[in-house]
Parts: structure tokens; C-alpha cells; sequence
């Protein structure tokens, strides 16, 4: 076995791994706990959506549990400040009565950050985040501080219909690798939820890998290779979000106001090298594109005042767009092979 071979297998065996600790706890929603860990290793950030009691906090309390790593919880509600994530500079009297500022680190500074309800907070509070997310370091005072590596941000919030919300905004929501929508169990996972719950069995999770593995693996996950007709159907996916392009299909002209960003190949692209690696395949299909499409684009295309009125949804708009963007890419193969 190769030296990349080991590697692969590694990594196989580590997402396994983790994954299974998590599932120890969390009953179904395995698509939901495997693109959590797709995010964890691409060195994204994971935004989860869902009703009140789905579970949403506990998987990643769970998650954190299973590494070996830092894990602080901030619990937003409207009166939370920029200070109370970030830090802030405290007056300090040393022993010989001298008085100086001396930093105190906020919450922000470690590892795993779970960001719980995130939409409760006013946007001015949501938007502390923004540099440590894109930058992974913040600036309090004029001097900038290195958050540490890994850092992933894992937020949950509750869907923007419900009382006491506030939308995340544009450039927020685009830090996140993926938005995931927890749904409600089925009954055989309800049923099963009850028998975990409320009987006295506890349930202990390993921790089963340590931060330097994390950043070795995410170095590994950079260096699949990603065929040039692969990377093409990711571009061809987020250009036809926008209604402007010439070849935007006509649910994309009808419905949308903005389109992805660049950072959504970024987040396809990514995301599908650590599903093929998952796979223990060290090649990216176009399979591995279409199955990371709504996760990675649903939080960043943006409706118009019709697509609002129509209710239209945006995991099926993608859908039909990824459809769309596979017929362009063929039609176009077959203008090349003439």
C-alpha cells in the first residue's frame, strides 16, 4: 500500500470513527451528522436549521465530545454584546498597585464554538463573527489575535418565520460552508429517541481524534484532484443562480434577485473532495457535486419579491438549476465532440 493509500484509508477509517461516536447519541439524521463532519474537515463552517427539540445542539455537543479539542458554547438571545463573544480589555491592578489593560478572551477562542440560536441576536452581534469565521483571527483594541486552529463555527437557528428572530445577513450567512435543515423524525427514530431518553442507560462518547489529525486531514482533502469537467459543472451550477447569465434557466430568471457567490463552488468543490475521500475514493464525481448542491447553495441564493410570494423553495429551485446546469454541460460536450 502507497504512502497516499494509507493516507486515504486513514481518513476513511477516522470519519468512520467519528461519525459512529456521534451516532451513539444522535439518533437518524446521519445525512445531517456526515455533511457536519464534511464541513469539519473541507475547513468550513456549519450553519443548522430546525425547530425547537430536533437535536440540533446536542449533535454538536456530541461532535465536540468525540475530539480532542477546545468546545465553548454561546447562547444568543437579543441583548448579547460583540464583547461577549469576542473578549474585551479589562483594567488589571498588578501587585505593585499598577493599573493596565490585560485582555480577557471571550468564548470565540477556542476550537469548536457553537453558536446557539444565533438568529436571536440583534445583527450587530451576529456580525462579531464575521472576521474569525473568513480570517480565523480578531481584532479587539487595533491588535489582531489568532484564533485557534482548528476553528469551526457550528450555529443552529430556528427557522427566520418564528417570534424574536432576526435574518442573518447576506455576507453572515455566505461565511458558512453549509445550511443544513434538521427535520423531524420519523416514527421508528421517535420511538427510539424515547427508549435513549428516558431510561437511566448513559452512554459515554471516545474521543477519537485529536487536532492535528483534523488539520492533516484537511491538508489531505486539498490535495484530491478535481477533473477539469467536474470543476466546470460546479461553476455551471452557481452561474445558472443568476438570473443575468445567458444561460440561466427560466426558474432562475422568474425567482431570483442574487445568485451564489465564488465561495459557493468554493463550498461544492470542497465539500465533494471530503465526500469522495469519505467514499475511499480519491477522485470527485459528479455525483459527489449534485449531492453537496443544496447544502452548499440553499443559504446563498436569494429570492425576489416573486419567488417570496410564491413560496418557492429553495431546495427545489436548486434542483431544478443543478438540472438545468447538467443539460447546458452536455449540450456543451457535444458542440466540443462536433
Amino acid at each position: 500500500m502507497s504512502s497516499e493509500e494509507a493516507r486515504v484509508q486513514a481518513f476513511v477509517t477516522g470519519f468512520g470513527a467519528l461519525r459512529a461516536e456521534v451516532e451513539k447519541v444522535i439518533v437518524g439524521h446521519r445525512e445531517i451528522i456526515t455533511n457536519v463532519l464534511t464541513g469539519l474537515f473541507a475547513g468550513g463552517h456549519v450553519l443548522l436549521e430546525g425547530v425547537p427539540g430536533l437535536g440540533k445542539t446536542l449533535l454538536i455537543k456530541t461532535l465536540a465530545e468525540g475530539l480532542e479539542l477546545s468546545f465553548s458554547r454561546v447562547q444568543f438571545t437579543p441583548d448579547l454584546m460583540p464583547a461577549d463573544i469576542i473578549g474585551t480589555n479589562i483594567i488589571f491592578e498588578d501587585a505593585d498597585g499598577r493599573k493596565h489593560f490585560q485582555f480577557q478572551h471571550g468564548p470565540i477562542f477556542g476550537h469548536i464554538l457553537l453558536a446557539d440560536e444565533i438568529n436571536r441576536a440583534t445583527p450587530k452581534t451576529q456580525s462579531a463573527l464575521l472576521e474569525g469565521m473568513q480570517e480565523g483571527s480578531v481584532t479587539v483594541g487595533g491588535a489582531s489575535r489568532p484564533l485557534p486552529a482548528p476553528f469551526f463555527v457550528l450555529a443552529t437557528q430556528n427557522p427566520i418565520e418564528m417570534e424574536g428572530t432576526y435574518p442573518l445577513p447576506e455576507a453572515q450567512l455566505d461565511r458558512f460552508l453549509f445550511k443544513l435543515r434538521v427535520r423531524f423524525p420519523a416514527i421508528d427514530e421517535l420511538n427510539a429517541i424515547i427508549d435513549r431518553t428516558t431510561q437511566s442507560r448513559h452512554v459515554t462518547v471516545s474521543r477519537v481524534m485529536s487536532g492535528p489529525t483534523v488539520l492533516s486531514f484537511r491538508e489531505l482533502i486539498r490535495e484530491v484532484p478535481v477533473a477539469s469537467h467536474v470543476r466546470d459543472f460546479a461553476s455551471t451550477i452557481v452561474m445558472a443562480t443568476h438570473p443575468q447569465w445567458e444561460q440561466a434557466p427560466d426558474v432562475a430568471r422568474r425567482f431570483v434577485r442574487y445568485g451564489a457567490s465564488p465561495r459557493g463552488a468554493q463550498a461544492l468543490v470542497l465539500g465533494a473532495k471530503v465526500r469522495a475521500l469519505a467514499e475511499g475514493r480519491y477522485n470527485v464525481s459528479v455525483e459527489d457535486i449534485k449531492a453537496l448542491a443544496a447544502p452548499a447553495l440553499r443559504h446563498r441564493v436569494i429570492l425576489n419579491f416573486e419567488g417570496e410570494a410564491e413560496g418557492v423553495d429553495a431546495d427545489t429551485l436548486i434542483g431544478q438549476v443543478v438540472a438545468a446546469a447538467e443539460a447546458v454541460t452536455v449540450q456543451g460536450k457535444e458542440l466540443f465532440l462536433r
